[in-house]
């Protein structure tokens, strides 16, 4: 299962690099592209669940560091939950 890595502009300008273990992000993402914080949220949280489950599929188990990812995510997007019109850029996929 391929993994692969993308890095998030955070309205800050502060940078994140995040982690996938499926390329399911990028039928969720295009880099290049900025989004609204709360359907950034949502496309992250599906796309990282469909990513952990297709762990589960192939080894048995979810992907700890998909949910992982995940909780970083929503915990740094809730920095900006009172900013006015957040937006966030998808930069790059990596791998």
């Amino acid at each position: 299962m391929p993994e692969m890595r993308f890095r998030v502009r955070w309205p800050d300008q502060s940078t994140s690099l995040c982690y996938s273990p499926s390329q399911v992000i990028k039928d969720f993402f295009k880099p290049g592209e900025t989004y609204e914080l709360d359907d950034f949220l949502a496309r992250s949280r599906a796309a990282l669940q469909i990513a952990s489950e297709r762990v589960r599929q192939k080894y048995g188990y979810t992907c700890s560091s998909a949910m992982s990812q995940l909780d970083e995510i929503e915990a740094i997007a809730a920095n900006f939950s009172d900013s006015e019109n957040p937006k966030i850029l998808i930069e790059e996929f990596i791998g």
